[in-house]
């Protein structure tokens, strides 16, 4: 174990034999893990979003749902999530399912702790977990399930040297995304410099390239000129693996439209998006909303004047329309903390910030639906990395439906493929 980490690693212990159960929690709370035990599959996937696992342990063989009937849908939902398998029935066959399921690693009972301990360090290497300082999220304020996905995506890219594709609308912190990645990178003593592809030209981009040592951001990569764009495309495939900067590209437009337009360089793309994250707005993360207030709130107080919202004023924030994301929300936490004549900031301050386009709106039942459908059919695409077939599979239609299902939600396999 690691202590300069700064949070002990967590796992959750998989298993509906209660003494078992008990007995593995306790050896690895003694080996400074936090441990969530979970007696079924149910049980466990409702832990995850609020415990945030750095690894799963669970039994083959359970009453609900079998071990790879939770790896599964963990690969679905959580696809950089490791998995390590147990069971008392280590047969053949059981290992060969375990292993072609993707699962981490396979262990027969009685545990070997030494064999479990081993297993648990590789894992937490493959997750990011082992190359993380404390601080390398700071900047990033989330409880979302769907964020922390992508942070740990991020976290697992930020031990490789891969190029880093991050994409979203503009808000919603992918500059900031890109910082955590090179924090948590074995770069982190060297600089993070940002740049703006507006104002950046080919030879200056060629000279960074073969100067700099640590990361390099570039805002809004679809703005380099075609010219700027074939030069950078050349020096990412002449130079060798390792030298130069680590590449984090950032976009808030759609990259596959404008290479079907001509105003992107498709070999640019592929070598940029190795590894692509697409961060969701702030209205797919709504539970983010009351934190992210509060933290805005600390960051405006002056000393002698704290505010705090009513809980009125919590759910306008929660079912408002954030086209603006993350700095919208600032400015009107800004606003209304200006507005207020007390120390408590009213729904009625609130409404008058938001004023009277109809920004508080909740999503009806169907647009929900719609935007769910979008994220899932997404999600199965990023996982098959734009295999119809591994994808439609995973989703129990057939091809025909499926290709209905990625047209009607503009959704293109190629823009999903390395």
């Amino acid at each position: 174990m690691n202590p300069s980490l700064g949070r002990r690693p967590r796992v959750i212990l998989v298993d509906d034999d209660p003494g078992l159960l008990r007995l593995l929690t306790l050896r690895l709370k003694s080996e400074g893990y936090d441990v969530a035990a979970s007696e079924s599959a149910a049980q466990a996937q409702t832990a995850i979003p609020r415990f945030q696992p750095d690894v799963v342990v669970t039994d083959l063989r359970m009453a609900d749902v079998d071990g790879i009937g939770l790896l599964r849908e963990l690969q679905r939902r959580y696809p950089a999530l490791p998995v390590i398998l147990m069971t008392a029935h280590g047969t053949i066959p059981d290992a060969v399912e375990a292993t072609k399921s993707g699962a981490f690693a396979f262990l027969t009972k009685p545990v070997d702790k030494d064999q479990l301990l081993e297993q648990l360090q590789k894992a937490l290497k493959v997750s990011g977990f082992a190359q993380a300082h404390e601080d390398w999220r700071d900047g990033i304020i989330t409880r979302s399930p769907i964020m922390e996905d992508r942070l740990s995506k991020a976290l697992q890219a930020a031990s490789t040297d891969a190029p880093v594709l991050l994409s979203g609308q503009p808000g919603t912190g992918k500059e900031p995304l890109a910082r955590a990645i090179h924090k948590a990178s074995a770069r982190r003593e060297q600089p993070f410099l940002g740049l703006a592809c507006t104002s950046i030209a080919g030879e200056d981009l060629a000279a960074l390239l073969t100067e700099s040592t640590g990361t390099l951001y570039l805002d809004e990569i679809a703005d380099l000129d075609l010219q700027a764009q074939s030069s950078l495309a050349k020096l990412l495939e002449s130079r060798s693996s390792g030298a130069g900067p680590r590449l984090v590209a950032a976009s808030a437009r759609d990259l596959s439209g404008a290479i079907a337009k001509g105003f992107f360089r498709e070999n640019l793309y592929y070598r940029l998006g190795v590894v692509q994250i697409d961060l969701p707005p702030l209205a797919q993360r709504r539970e983010d909303i009351p934190l992210l207030a509060a933290h805005f709130l600390a960051e405006l107080a002056r000393t002698d004047e704290r505010h705090v919202f009513a809980p009125e004023a919590v759910e306008l924030l929660m079912s408002a329309e954030w086209p603006g994301n993350g700095p919208q929300l600032f400015n009107l936490v800004r606003q209304a903390a200006a507005l207020a004549v007390g120390p408590v900031i009213s729904a009625e301050i609130v409404q008058q910030a938001l004023g009277g386009s109809g920004a508080a709106r909740v999503p009806t039942f169907d647009e929900a639906r719609e935007e769910f459908t979008r994220i899932y059919l997404s999600q199965l695409l990023q996982i098959t990395r734009g295999n119809v077939t591994q994808a439609a599979r995973l989703a129990r239609r057939n091809r025909t439906d499926f290709y209905k299902l990625l047209a009607k939600h503009d959704l293109s396999p190629e823009s999903f493929k390395l």
